[in-house]
């Protein structure tokens, strides 16, 4: 009876072993607080410590900026076969973002995504947290890339706000 307890337990408290983690009908990032949250319907439901681009503050006007972009955007594809732990490609850029490249010239970038760490070195991110270290895309470890994963669906809404 002990033993059915425990599982039990483990059942309610840890995703890897079944239990879904309760979808999420919006994302934010705050830039400044290196946040992601993950809401429904307006409460917070999770939130991950992130990495973000090497040059964090102000929207990404270029490609190779090194700069997170901030906005309104749509989770629009998942990728389990990623370079990183899994990914997740944010839309950018949006109509808005390839006008003002064009009027300035320059080639806004994309395949921004929120991704784990880069695969095979998933057991540094207790270091490569602690930095903004990716490209403009928002990282997290591989355990909560999993949940994030989950948690999500293709369409889901995501804001990043500096």
């Amino acid at each position: 009876m002990k033993s059915i307890a425990i599982l039990c337990l483990l059942l309610l408290l840890c995703p890897a072993f079944g239990l879904a983690i309760q979808k999420a009908d919006r994302v934010v990032v705050v830039k400044s607080e290196k946040k992601l949250y993950l809401e429904h319907n307006g409460k917070v439901i999770r939130s991950y410590r992130v990495a973000l681009g090497g040059n964090p503050k102000g929207h990404k006007q270029r490609q190779g900026d090194q700069r997170t972009p901030e906005g309104r955007y749509i989770l629009d594809l998942k990728n389990p076969n990623s370079c990183y732990y899994k990914s997740i490609r944010i839309s950018y850029p949006n109509a808005a973002d390839r006008m003002r490249a064009r009027r300035e010239g320059t080639h806004p970038g994309g395949w921004i995504m929120i991704h784990g760490q880069k695969n095979g070195y998933g057991h540094l991110a207790p270091v490569t947290q602690r930095y903004n270290w990716t490209t403009g895309c928002i990282a997290v470890t591989n355990a909560e890339m999993d949940e994030i994963w989950q948690a999500v669906d293709i369409g889901t809404p995501i804001e990043i706000r500096p």
